[in-house]
Formats: C-alpha cells, structure tokens, sequence
C-alpha cells in the first residue's frame, strides 16, 4: 500500500509497504478515510523529534473504519466509524491512571504513531491500545469535523484548560495557525471577556475574527504587542498567555504580555532551547506550565463537536490523493496558496 515514509533527517518519500496486521490483542486495524499533514511532521521531516523512527509511515491526525479488532479490543468493532488519537497509552501505567497520558511508560505509549510506528497517511494502519487510541466518530459528524479530534483539537482543548481561565477574563493566544485556531475556540468554552489573537499573518488574523474566535487581533509587526495587550487591560497584562508559536521570540513575548500572578501555557514545540531570565521576570510571579497534549479527551471534544461548539473543518483548504501527497507536503511546507491545512485521502 502507498504510504508516505520519513527515510532520515529531510527525507520524506511515497514508498509501497505491506498491509498491517494485527500483533496484539488490542490492536486494531483502521481503514483511513482522511488524514492530514501536521506540523509535527514538518518537525519530523527536520530532524527535530529525536524520537522519529526512519523508515516509519508518518501521520497521526486522521479519521478511518475499523476494519479488524484483537481479542481483547472490548469498545470497538468492524464497521465502526472512529477518530485516531494522536497518543496511544495503555491506561494503566502510573502516569495513565492519574491522566498523563502523553508520559505512558508503555514501548507504543506516548506519540507513537507516526512517529515510532506507522501512521495514518496510509490506506490502512494498525493502532496499539484500540480502546484508548481510538474514539467513536457520533452519527452525524462527518470526516471533515472529526479529523482534527485527538491531534490540534485536542491540544488547544487541554491547552485552554491548563491556562485556568475565569469568566471576563483576558487571555492572549500567540500564533493563529491551526492549533492556535484550535486554542481560541477551545477558549471560548470557558467564557473569556476577552480572546487577543497574536500572529504576524494578517490572513489568519482575518479568520480568526471571521470566524468569531477573537475579539483582538494584534501583529507585531504593525504594532508594539506589549504596549498594546497593557492598553487592554488598564496596564496590567493578560490573566492567561498560551503560546502556540513557537517562533525565535515568542516565549519572551509570553511572559512578558502576561499580568503579575497570571498562567503562561507553553504549547508550542520550539526548533531551539528557550531561555528564561529569572532576573528580568522578578516579580511576576508568575506560574509556567508546559508539555504535549494528554489527549485523553477525544470523547468529550466529540460531544462538543455534535453539540455545535466546536467545528474545525474551515481550517481544511486543501485535498490531494494521497498519491500526490509530495506536492501536498511541499505546498504546506511553503505555506502557498493560502494553506492552512491539508487533507490526504487515500
């Protein structure tokens, strides 16, 4: 079957591989009906996921049919409708059992699909843990709602409830890329006074207010983003800071936006080691928290999803074969054309 293979550091390729089988009795073995291309790939394809197994099937954003199921798959079954995670954990580990998921200690815990094992941008792909890798996709939610479920949506899920968000209050988003999108809308759930949108892209600044997702749309290369978030809040800085960048200077401008005493989430995975200068932050007081997703919520954002409180399918612009996905890469990488995210269909 075509599938696109991370051969080494800048190397992707269209390779053929064998059709998966099932190697635990809780695997299961998923149809894919979309996938898409994440940023984390890019990241892969450049070396900076040390953990990237080469000749490993990339993907771990899609949505398929479970084809076969283990003997001791006991929530799924054939014919079913399902959302990928993009952790596969096995729910009974330390860290699973208190719902930090992304650390499972498990050999196929953690990011492993698309990473350490084959992933979805395949027609086919075998998924660790079934019961915890894999969520029912609700009558009525097409492919294109589900497909962002256990990857980007997940994340701007678990990222706005770490930023402890209070009704009327001001939260800034850094990036208005996908999972910043993602972010915003998560944010909304939590009833902010006021969602400032961050980015140096005035088309995405656009969408997000089109979309209803910010009610500020600020770009620091038209404006002093401190001065400007301080003017919104009578000097005091925002309650909540989510970086979802993760550019050369988009730490710095995390804190340094946030009031005395707020959250500053770190979501972005950085390219470089960041620097935090205790001296110039004295005082602040303020209370950092970063990592990857625990995507254990796949359940709940589908709810939301069927209920209409979050829909991110307008982040997909673009659709190629899954035959074409070197062109699909290639356009995403350049970010052309508009692109804020592509899907492959096998």
């Amino acid at each position: 079957m075509l599938s696109v293979v991370y051969r080494g550091k800048g190397d992707f390729a269209l390779l053929d591989k064998p059709l998966p089988q099932l190697q635990d009795e809780k695997d299961a073995i998923v149809r894919v009906t979309l996938s898409s291309i994440c940023q984390s790939d890019i990241h892969i394809k450049h070396g900076s996921v040390p953990r990237a197994v080469p000749g490993t099937t990339v993907g771990h954003e899609f949505v398929g049919v479970v084809e076969e199921v283990g003997p001791g798959v006991k929530k799924l079954k054939p014919g079913m409708r399902v959302a990928a995670n993009v952790e596969t954990f096995c729910g009974e580990c330390f860290f699973c059992k208190r719902g930090f998921v992304n650390n499972c200690t498990d050999k196929n815990g953690g990011w492993a699909l698309g990473c350490r094992i084959d992933g979805g941008q395949a027609p086919f792909v075998r998924v660790p843990f079934a019961d915890n890798g894999l969520t029912p996709i609700p009558e009525g939610i097409s492919d294109e709602k589900a497909l962002f479920t256990g990857d980007i949506l997940a994340t701007g899920y678990w990222a706005a409830g770490l930023g402890e968000i209070q009704p009327a209050d001001t939260v800034a988003v850094i990036g208005a890329g996908p999972t910043g999108m993602c972010t915003l809308m998560s944010c909304r759930l939590y009833s902010p006074a006021t969602l400032i949108a961050i980015d140096t892209n005035e088309d995405r600044l656009a969408l997000a207010r089109e979309k209803g997702l910010a009610d500020v749309t600020l770009n620091p290369l038209t404006c002093d983003i401190e001065a400007e978030v301080k003017a919104l809040t009578e000097g005091r800085g925002a309650d909540t800071v989510l970086e979802v960048a993760g550019a050369r200077n988009t730490f710095e401008l995390a804190w340094r936006i946030a009031r005395p005493n707020a959250v500053v989430c770190v979501v972005a995975l950085y390219d470089q080691p960041q620097m935090i200068p205790l001296p110039d932050m004295y005082g602040k007081n303020l209370i950092f928290k970063t990592g990857g997703v625990d995507g254990n919520k796949c359940e709940e954002i589908l709810k939301l999803i069927k209920a209409g409180r979050l829909d991110p399918s307008f982040l997909i612009t673009h659709r190629y074969p899954l035959k074409d996905a070197m062109a699909a890469y290639d356009l995403f990488e350049k970010k052309e054309d508009g692109v804020i995210k592509v899907a492959l269909v096998p």
